[in-house]
């Protein structure tokens, strides 16, 4: 028998007054109100709320929802906290994503009819209570005047898709198939370990799903046939009214991806990119950040360790209300795009991203190992092989704690089926500030093949930290094909002395999903096989990676940072 936790609410906040607020359909979603001054002399006279509406329990210890609302309510906001729709002390089924948009329009509009409310709202959080900001932006409720998501994507949890006839796509997530079974399973959570040597892993799941007696909707809407329902009824985001947009991405957030699409959609509609202000931390999806002491390296942090990170997570977001929700200062106030050049000190600011002057730089890879601007010769392949069984690992427990761990990777090139491309050590500091992507061409002796690609700092001792990443999943992979991998975008400060090292594997499990090798479902396959795998080097086509380099001519703009505010 498997052995599951399960978490159900946590007390409602002794600073807080639960309410029970209806929706358009009757449901009624347990909603949180904390007033200034609450619970002694709680201030009642109208105000700016800021709204969260997130499905980790709005009472819960893991995302100290109350240590956050005090915070807020000291600079004199009203806070609104709800439990999004079946979750924990919320009425109706707990169906992912779907049902955010309306029911974030009627909680504003409830927000805006009491006594309390000014009639302004702002919107602010992580993850899903991220998502819960785009979908709230889509339904233009007049109300709403910024939101601030941070570390999330309006595609965010969304099963990988290929587009008709393309041979290539995206590498699915474990994730992606265990979230809607732990959070969303039903209003309480449940959390359990799948084996990952214990094939199939849809079995698993029927196994668990049987123990706790019931099933989830939000897994069986994806799995075994996907059934994407629309999100976002009343029309895209991006196609709705603009709001003023704080947007948080961190560099080590897992689901950057997401964001740094919702950015490029964002760039080509003028209304929206004109209100969009963007905020680049080196931080992780929980808010671990690379310059941490090593005793804030907890997976479990104190009461003072919360209290004492809350200013670098809220300052910036109160900064940005103080001049859209209240109307103090001016936009001009606000960067447009601050971020931190991992490795330095403080906040940069600049007009765009990636900043003024920026350009691509080419490495190409030698059969020698080496990585170089200079090409090779002639054309020659490398092979490995994918064993299913034996999967590259991923290099931390929880991926969404990259830098928790902030692990040394350099034994992975160890493994033969991991091969390692390696630069000299660079003579002076090299500043990385943009996109990086991979072109390769691969093949391999099975019908589908993944490629990951991952980009490394070795330093002088040989540690290799990771800085960038990307991969693709290529059907019909016997005959040879041309991929690009996008590892993201980089922010980052490659010190003198150290090398820049790119790994390249078939698998990372068990944070992705490993290839079968027989070209079945990889979450329902029963039987593995092993798979070959090629990759062309040299050659009209050699194996090369796109990195950006910042302009020596170009110094930054430090940013002045709002009070309370650090960075190390």
């Amino acid at each position: 028998m498997q052995h599951i936790e399960h978490v159900g609410p946590g007390p409602v906040s002794p600073l807080a007054r639960e309410e029970f607020v209806r929706m358009r359909d009757g449901i009624r979603l347990a909603t949180d109100v904390y007033l200034p001054g609450a619970p002694t002399t709680p201030d009642a006279a109208p105000g700016e709320t800021v709204l969260i509406r997130l499905p980790y329990d709005k009472s819960g210890a893991y995302t100290y929802i109350p240590l956050i609302a005090e915070e807020f309510t000291k600079r004199g906001y009203r806070v609104v906290a709800q439990d999004v729709r079946g979750k924990f002390r919320s009425e109706g089924e707990a169906l992912l994503f779907v049902n955010e948009a309306d029911d974030g329009y009627d909680t504003i509009e409830w927000i805006v009819n009491q006594a309390w409310s000014n009639g302004r709202v702002a919107m602010w959080g992580d993850s899903y209570y991220g998502y819960t900001q785009w979908a709230a932006a889509s339904s233009q409720h007049p109300a709403l005047k910024a939101i601030a998501p941070r570390v999330t994507g309006t595609q965010l949890g969304e099963p990988v898709r290929a587009e008709p006839g393309a041979r290539t796509r995206g590498v699915e997530w474990g994730i992606t198939y265990l979230y809607p079974l732990t959070y969303f399973h039903s209003r309480d959570a449940y959390f359990w370990e799948l084996d990952p040597e214990r094939r199939p892993y849809s079995a698993q799941v029927e196994a668990v799903l049987e123990q706790l007696g019931s099933r989830s909707i939000s897994y069986d809407q994806w799995y075994p046939r996907p059934v994407h329902l629309p999100r976002f009824p009343n029309g895209d985001p991006f196609d709705a009214r603009p709001v003023p947009t704080l947007h948080t991405i961190g560099w080590w957030d897992n689901c950057a991806p997401l964001s740094w699409a919702d950015v490029a959609r964002i760039e080509q509609r003028p209304a929206w990119a004109l209100n969009h202000f963007l905020r680049i931390e080196s931080m992780d999806h929980e808010s671990y950040y690379l310059d941490d002491a090593d005793a804030d390296r907890v997976e479990e942090r104190s009461h003072e360790q919360l209290l004492a990170g809350l200013p670098r997570m809220l300052e910036p977001s109160l900064a940005f209300f103080e001049v859209f929700v209240r109307g103090n200062g001016a936009p001009t106030d606000i960067p447009r795009v601050a971020w931190n050049l991992a490795g330095t000190p403080g906040m940069r600011a600049s007009d765009t991203w990636p900043p003024a002057g920026a350009a691509p730089l080419e490495l190409f890879a030698h059969p020698d190992g080496a990585l170089s601007d200079e090409r090779p010769a002639g054309a020659s392949d490398l092979e490995w092989v994918h064993d299913p069984a034996d999967p590259v690992p991923s290099s931390v427990a929880n991926a969404f704690a990259f830098l928790l761990d902030a692990p040394d990777e350099a034994a992975l090139a160890d493994r033969a089926d991991v091969i390692a491309f390696t630069t000299e050590p660079v003579a002076e500091d090299v500043d990385l500030t943009g996109p990086v992507r991979a072109e390769a061409v691969i093949a391999s002796d099975g019908p589908v093949m993944d490629l990951f690609v991952r980009l490394l700092d070795v330093d002088e001792r040989g540690r290799a930290f990771r800085i960038a990443r990307g991969q693709v999943h290529l059907r019909e992979a016997r005959d040879a094909a041309t991929v690009e991998v996008d590892l993201g975008q980089l922010g980052y400060r490659l010190k003198a002395g150290h090398r820049l090292r790119v790994h390249v594997s078939s698998s990372d499990a068990p944070e992705f999903i490993p290839q079968p090798g027989t070209g079945e479902d990889p979450w329902g396959a029963t039987e593995t096989t092993t798979n070959r795998q090629r990759l062309q080097l040299g050659g009209d086509r050699p194996f090369r990676l796109i990195v950006t380099i910042a302009s020596p001519g170009i110094a930054p703009v430090a940013v002045t940072e709002p009070k309370g505010t650090h960075h190390v």
